[in-house]
């Protein structure tokens, strides 16, 4: 309790806006948050109060016997941020060891490596472990092994296993087990009112829907599509794209609603077509999220899998267990998505000759809550041809290792006297409160010649107006204009980060790619700093990067050009 009120203290002493916020709170001129029932989502019904166990009337055969793995062989399983080997005759140990971060606990009990490995594990290994964690946690509880997230990950990932091969035996108590997934799952569902529902709830749902088919349970199928058909009227914008902030967890969402719909296809069900419109709104934004030299991880980075493992979504190779975009030829992903309907809802792609980029500005300005995105307002990452040229830098943990990369000093954007584009969001501020504090919507648009943007984020800043930016492309050559309207001297910072090579030069800085260089030149006084950091391409997976960092004292308004040229 004393360690909750402490971080709220630090939280508070740290953040005018939540000072001004609950200022205004205790006047009465703000609105506090609408009253909710946890784990109650309304539409569920105002009787409804969870699922009682309900018996399979559907289940496997059972997986082929004399598949044990050899006491010579052991078995490595990737998890977020680590790599665990698992040898023969200690398959308890994997249950019972410690973990530096809790997500690489979660990802053992969600079974999250088994999807990885696909077919090149052998069932004996999956029975083997299957019994171990059963041995400790097949009664439900409310710890980590049970957290309805984790629950729901785990009975999937198990389902899709046994649709290729069996149950581990005897598939009668396995069966049992997994069967109490259901009543697990409903009675903590991940709903905490309309400000803290993240997507955790639609998965709870995607989990009871598939286990609810896959052993004949109905009412545990009916709950989990109800959840499934309402989150997905709350998790995704206009466009169809997540309204979370993270182009990962867009893939995996569109993963998600894919797997529904193909298990509501499989099953013959009604809800096929609702789960088929969803899923291909959603499925239809994945191209425009991708790059030439891959994509762009914008926002968090999910610890459930490896961006790479969703890259077929993409219409690449690469994973994603199902081969699920192949599975999908029926879904109209092939239909634009109306570039204006993108735009408004934060994200825009843009091709200009040898250069191609994507440039994100939450709608709101303000990052969304809850949500996975950072403060990257005015972000963008660049390719020329199929190589990186300035990348988003991702976010390794959610630890506190982890808090660096959501700050806008992992973003290529501008800050002014050390402040973020717009203050963190909390879930109870309102819209108008938002608006008196930030100003109005950023306005992110396409020219024919490169992209703009203007926000007035910077607003709660002493004597700070609006700020511009604008990326004219010609030929070769990237111009990028900036202005930050206001009064007095300020701190303003470019930043950019690249996974090439960089050497420093008097004005600027050389880029040094596979086949070519790139001159950065900063056409106005400044003084320019290379730091070593780090581009996260998977959770806890990172590699080599430099920021480039601009700044200058400058008094108000000011202007300022960078341009990069291939060489």
């Amino acid at each position: 309790m004393l360690d909750a009120l402490l971080r709220k203290g630090r939280q508070v002493a740290a953040d005018p806006v939540l000072r001004r916020w609950l200022a205004l709170r205790l006047l009465g001129r703000v609105r506090g948050e609408p009253a909710f029932v946890a784990h109650r989502p309304p539409y569920l019904g105002a009787g409804w109060s969870g699922l009682d166990a309900e018996t399979p009337s559907l289940s496997f055969p059972e997986m082929a016997s004399g598949d044990e793995p050899s006491a010579s062989i052991a078995l490595s399983l990737s998890l977020p941020g680590e790599t665990v080997t698992v040898v023969p005759g200690r398959e308890t140990a994997l249950f019972e060891r410690s973990f530096a971060d809790t997500e690489t606990l979660l990802a053992v009990h969600r079974f999250a490596w088994l999807p990885l490995l696909g077919d090149g594990v052998s069932p004996g290994w999956v029975a083997r472990l299957w019994r171990a964690w059963a041995e400790r946690f097949a009664t439900p509880s409310d710890g980590w092994p049970w957290h309805p997230y984790t629950a729901a990950e785990r009975v999937i990932n198990l389902l899709d296993f046994a649709a290729r091969h069996g149950l581990p035996a005897p598939v009668g108590e396995t069966t049992r087990v997994l069967a109490l997934h259901g009543p697990a799952i409903a009675a903590r569902l991940e709903y905490f009112g309309e400000h803290h529902t993240s997507n955790h709830l639609s998965n709870n749902g995607r989990g009871l829907y598939r286990l609810g088919l896959a052993l004949g349970m109905e009412r545990c199928a009916a709950t989990g599509l109800a959840i499934l058909l309402e989150e997905a009227r709350r998790l995704f914008r206009p466009s169809g794209v997540l309204r979370e902030g993270s182009s990962h967890y867009h893939l995996l969402l569109t993963r998600n609603y894919l797997d529904a719909w193909l298990t509501a296809r499989a099953h013959h069900r009604p809800e096929e077509g609702d789960l088929r419109r969803i899923a291909g709104r959603a499925l239809a934004v994945v191209p425009r999220l991708g790059l030439p030299g891959g994509l762009p991880l914008i926002g968090d980075i999910s610890p459930d899998c490896p961006p790479s493992f969703l890259t077929s979504l993409l219409g690449g190779g690469g994973g994603g267990g199902l081969e699920l975009r192949d599975a999908c030829e029926p879904v109209p992903d092939d239909l634009p998505v109306p570039d204006d309907l993108l735009v408004a809802d934060g994200w825009l792609d843009g091709r200009f000759g040898p250069w191609s980029g994507l440039w994100h500005a939450s709608p709101e300005g303000w990052s969304h809550m809850p949500g996975h995105g950072h403060q990257d307002c005015g972000g963008f990452e660049l390719h020329f041809g199929d190589e990186p040229l300035f990348v988003d830098l991702g976010r390794g943990s959610y630890g506190e290792t982890g808090f660096f990369d959501v700050s806008g000093l992992a973003h290529n954007i501008v800050t002014i006297d050390g402040a973020d584009p717009y203050p963190p969001n909390r879930p109870y501020y309102d819209d108008a409160f938002r608006h008196a504090v930030g100003g109005p919507p950023p306005r992110l648009r396409r020219e024919a010649d490169g992209v703009s943007l203007t926000h007035r984020g910077f607003g709660r800043l002493r004597r700070v107006g609006e700020v511009e930016r604008r990326w004219r492309f010609i030929g070769p050559t990237l111009r990028l204009d900036e202005r930050v309207d206001g009064l007095g001297r300020h701190v303003v910072r470019r930043l950019l980060h690249t996974p090439l090579a960089v050497e420093p030069l008097t004005d600027g800085a050389m880029l040094r790619g596979r086949e070519r260089t790139w001159r950065l030149r900063v056409e106005d006084r400044a003084d320019i700093v290379l730091r070593p950091a780090t581009r996260w391409t998977a959770y806890g997976v990172g590699h080599p990067a430099t920021t480039i960092d601009i700044g200058v004292e400058a008094t108000l308004p000011w202007r300022g050009r960078l341009t990069v040229t291939a060489e």
